[in-house]
């Protein structure tokens, strides 16, 4: 991979992560609530998720998801489902005593299965996989396994430090966010940027 590719992929990946997303927001949502130390799970469950999604998409998977009807509406239903359950067990969580497991609780499982039901996630993995993987400055790529295995390390790491940051930006604000209803406020805001981020994805 040539030092302009590697550049532009860097770039690519920086925007991507660290733009607000559903991941993001709950690795906020989790530490506000429940704790640094709590999130970091979910942090760890993001980049496996990830990873495991980047194989397949690398393996002709991505394409097959998108390119089908089906597939795609299956994907994208599934994933607005499961974001509005999320923002509606948000907006229940009024004082920190309220956001326990039974309330507000995201396993390491669900964080890996959330990337698979993640319209943006897919498209994400096919956009990689054909400007980085399968191409090399324009040109069919001689080593796709490899370009696919750096892209795998690469967007792990990424996608690590982007939600472990948004939680550290979370677990700082905890205390402030128990006084008063700050923290009602609060996850009645996240709450909305998922169900946002529910409707963008039933657009694309």
């Amino acid at each position: 991979m040539s030092a302009t590719e590697l550049t532009a992929l860097l770039l690519f990946c920086t925007a991507m992560s660290f733009s607000p997303g559903p991941n993001n927001t709950l690795a906020t949502a989790l530490a506000a609530n429940l704790g640094l130390r709590r999130a970091l799970g979910f942090c760890l469950a993001v980049p496996m998720g990830w990873t495991l999604l980047m194989l397949i998409s690398g393996l002709g998977l991505g394409a097959l998801v998108l390119g089908v009807p089906v597939l795609r509406w299956g994907v994208k239903l599934v994933g607005v489902a499961y974001m509005l359950w999320l923002a509606w067990k948000l907006v229940g969580a009024a004082e920190l005593s309220e956001a326990d497991q039974a309330r507000l609780n995201v396993t390491f499982l669900q964080g890996v299965g959330l990337q698979f039901v993640n319209i943006k996630a897919w498209m994400l993995a096919l956009t990689l996989t054909a400007g980085w993987v399968v191409n090399a400055a324009g040109q069919p790529s001689a080593n796709p396994g490899e370009r696919l295995a750096i892209i795998c390390v690469l967007m792990a790491l990424f996608a690590f430090t982007s939600n472990f940051t948004y939680a550290l930006m979370g677990s700082l604000l905890r205390q402030w966010l128990a006084q008063g209803s700050r923290l009602r406020w609060f996850n009645r805001a996240l709450a909305a940027v998922l169900v946002l981020t529910a409707v963008w994805m039933l657009t694309v």
